[in-house]
């Protein structure tokens, strides 16, 4: 299928997105995770690994204070650019769009324990929870779309994620 290049004023088209596409837009690139969620199989999955690597680089460095603030700033502006290019799309929640998986992870681990075999951890109860999505992740899912729909249903895989992470660090499994 071609791409379609659909503007703001113009009705959504169905849209396969390539790198060449995704990189005339900002919104595009953030929404997409910086092209990992172009790599198939398992977008998700790569976005949560440019998650981890962008963790381990950048993000673990800052203060508790700037991490809380950069984590809602990049909700934020998450809601906006997987609207925005889920719009352009005609497909409002595109298992490409794959900021929402880096945003939610950087919260899992911003409050798991800093060891690499925690953040293993993290990694895969986060995949299961975001691949499974348990109730009421489910739900809000299929009802709510666009760009909150998209990154909030992860904001509760990783709410479950921590809950497990918390349970493994109370009975001793993590430190």
């Amino acid at each position: 299928m071609p791409v379609s290049e659909s503007g703001p004023e113009s009705s959504p088209q169905s849209v396969v997105p390539t790198w060449s596409w995704m990189l005339r837009s900002p919104a595009r690139i953030v929404a997409f995770g910086f092209g990992s969620g172009l790599l198939r199989p398992a977008s998700g999955t790569w976005g949560t690994l440019l998650a981890w690597l962008l963790w381990a680089l950048v993000l673990s460095r800052m203060s508790d204070a700037a991490l809380a603030v950069v984590l809602v700033l990049f909700f934020a502006y998450g809601c906006w650019c997987c609207h925005q290019v889920g719009r352009e799309m005609g497909e409002p929640d595109s298992s490409r769009m794959v900021w929402d998986e880096c945003v939610a992870f950087w919260l899992v681990l911003w409050l798991s324990p800093d060891s690499f075999w925690a953040q293993l951890a993290a990694f895969a109860l986060f995949r299961f929870f975001d691949i499974l999505k348990p109730p009421p992740i489910r739900y809000f899912d299929a009802r709510l779309k666009h760009g909150f729909g998209v990154m909030f249903d992860d904001i509760l895989a990783a709410c479950y994620s921590l809950l497990a992470m918390a349970v493994l660090v109370r009975i001793g499994v993590l430190q």
